[in-house]
Formats: structure tokens, C-alpha cells, sequence
């Protein structure tokens, strides 16, 4: 990796929200400073935009699972591979409700619905818009990942309530074309910009362990940082094991160290974005979950299941969170830690 100083629009001021110009070099100058010096610069960036002791709390469901046309060589909802996962209808507007519900009062203040869809036709957008509504109604922050969007299709769950859209670029522009095919980089672009042209925040961010390389994960978060406005969210996934699909191949998990190192120059490339700790939590220690914090991570998924894969227990969560310190949605609804 080059050594080049990165630069900041003021030596003095690491939080500068206007930059869209960052460079490899410099990404990758930052990913290579002594581990000490990265999460010191980090953890400024995040202390001047965010209360370093709070962790937001969000939950995910799987409104619409399996037989997705998609290609994506991660996924265990694609029709392409025998993943034993099986595919349904899109769930009735009542459990979804329901299950928003149990979520807000288990702790969660944002209720994510995922459909495993290319795109959505109009006649299942006008059901997704009417559960965005009644969620919303529940005074919950409201996202939705429904694949590629139209910009009306984008309006139209704007005008329902909807307040992110997650559409996740994956990987590096170098990496992206060796685990989708069907759809292209572009395509997601696209998606993200009607999105925001309909006045919707955005969740957006990649999985790594799939066979990328440091440069690829640097490359993904480049593309993000400098897109015309970041996403409000930024979700950094591991990738989980899922039976059947042609990531197994290519899969080597991180090393924790450097997972806290991307986490880390997320957070000084993107210094107003929330970064969540997203997929793969179950495979991370408390020590690697409390550094990711340290590094500017502030959000995680809350609920025993992510989609199809597996997620920690809520008691998990509230507990690594209260002998850390750090508030939360699940702060009230736990008892207090007996005395040791």
C-alpha cells in the first residue's frame, strides 16, 4: 500500500462532511496507520458527530423469502442454488404489524422489510406501502429492501412513510462482477439515486469474507464515501455460511483486526453516517463486537434471525451493551446486572 498522509479539508478538523474526492491512496494510508493511530483518529471523528455511547438498534424482517431471479453468488434466497431455503408469498399486512410491534417494544427503533425480489411489480409495492404506513404508525423509523426501484416506485414509498432504502452495492467495483451477474453495479447506482431524488435516506453498504481482498473492501467503501451524498447508514455485513451457494468456494472469514481497521476508516471516510455492524455478529467475540465500537460503529440488527441466517439473542446484546456502557433501545428493557 502507497504511504501518502491522507487529506483532510482542515489539518485540524478530521469531521469534514464535504469531501467526495477521497482517493485509494489515501484509504488505503489510512488502513495501514499503526492500529492504535486508526482507532484514535476514528473515534475523534466519531465523538464530534455522534454520542460515543449509544449503539442505535434496528430489526429486519423477511416480508418476502426464496426463488429470488438473482444471481448473487452470496445469497441464500436466490432461485439459482439449492440453499433448502424455501420460498414464499409476501406476508399479510397484520404479521408484518405484529412483528414491528414485538420489535419496538423488545428495544428496536427502526423496522427494516426485506423482499427478495429483482424489482418490485406495482400490485406488491401497494401492499409494501400500506405495512410502511402502519409501521410508521407504530413511531418506528421505517426502511425497506425491495431490489431495483423505478423513481415512481421510489415515490410512492416515500409518500407512504418509508424513511431509508437499503440497497446495498456489495463489494468493489473490481470484485462486483465475479459474484452477480444478473444485475450490474450500475444497476444498484441507479437505485440509489432514485431513491434519494425521492427524498428517502439510504442504507448502503457491502459484505466482505467472500473471497475479496483488502483492496476490494477499501474499494467498496470508496465508492460510497464519494457518491454525491453518502448513505445515512452504512451496514458492514460478514458474510455467513450458507449451504449451495458458489461463495463457499472463494469464503475466508475476516481477521478481526482487520474488520476494526474497516470499520475504522469508514468512519473518518463517512464521519455523519451511521455504521452498523450488520450481518455475521454471531461469528464476532465481545471483545472484536466492544473494538468495532471503539472504531466508530454505532448501530446493530436486534432479533434471534437476520432474513435466513442467524443473529445473537437480544439478552446477548443488552448485556455486552450495559458492561460496556453504551445505551440503547434494549437499556430500558433488561433487568439490572446482579452485583460481582
Amino acid at each position: 500500500m502507497n504511504a501518502v498522509t491522507p487529506r483532510m479539508d482542515d489539518a485540524n478538523d478530521a469531521t469534514s462532511q464535504s469531501r467526495r474526492d477521497w482517493t485509494r491512496a489515501e484509504a488505503e494510508a489510512l488502513y495501514a496507520l499503526p492500529f492504535a493511530d486508526l482507532v484514535f483518529q476514528a473515534q475523534t471523528v466519531h465523538r464530534r458527530n455522534f454520542d460515543p455511547n449509544h449503539v442505535e438498534t434496528a430489526s429486519l424482517l423477511s416480508i418476502k423469502t426464496g426463488g429470488c431471479p438473482e444471481d448473487c453468488g452470496y445469497c441464500s434466497q436466490s432461485a439459482h442454488y439449492d440453499t433448502d431455503v424455501k420460498a414464499t408469498r409476501l406476508m399479510d399486512q397484520l404479521g408484518v404489524v405484529e412483528t414491528a410491534r414485538r420489535a419496538r417494544d423488545a428495544g428496536a427503533t427502526r423496522f427494516c422489510m426485506a423482499a427478495a425480489w429483482r424489482n418490485p411489480k406495482d400490485r406488491d409495492l401497494d401492499r409494501v406501502c400500506n405495512m410502511v404506513s402502519a409501521v410508521k404508525g407504530l413511531g418506528m423509523e421505517t426502511c425497506a429492501t425491495l431490489g431495483m426501484l423505478t423513481p415512481p416506485q421510489a415515490a410512492r414509498l416515500r409518500e407512504a412513510g418509508l424513511d431509508f432504502y437499503n440497497h446495498n452495492v456489495d463489494t468493489s467495483p473490481e470484485f462486483y462482477d465475479k459474484i452477480i451477474t444478473t444485475r450490474t453495479l450500475q444497476d444498484r447506482i441507479d437505485t440509489l439515486a432514485h431513491a434519494r431524488d425521492a427524498g428517502l435516506k439510504l442504507c448502503c453498504g457491502g459484505i466482505i469474507g467472500m473471497g475479496e481482498q483488502v483492496e476490494d473492501r477499501l474499494g467498496m467503501l470508496l465508492l460510497l464515501a464519494n457518491l454525491p451524498s453518502p448513505p445515512e447508514s452504512v451496514p458492514i455485513n460478514m458474510w455467513n455460511e450458507v449451504k449451495g451457494v458458489p461463495v463457499n468456494d472463494t469464503a475466508e472469514r475476516p481477521d478481526p483486526i482487520a474488520l476494526a481497521r474497516l470499520v475504522a476508516v469508514a468512519r473518518i471516510l463517512m464521519p455523519g453516517s451511521v455504521v452498523r455492524l450488520s450481518a455475521g455478529r454471531q461469528y464476532m467475540t465481545d471483545e472484536l463486537q466492544a473494538l468495532c465500537f471503539l472504531a466508530g460503529a454505532n448501530s446493530i440488527f436486534i432479533g434471534d434471525v437476520l432474513l435466513t441466517t442467524k443473529n445473537p439473542q437480544r439478552n446477548r446484546d443488552a448485556e455486552l451493551l450495559d458492561r460496556l456502557g453504551i445505551k440503547s433501545g434494549l437499556a430500558n428493557r433488561t433487568e439490572a446486572p446482579e452485583a460481582r
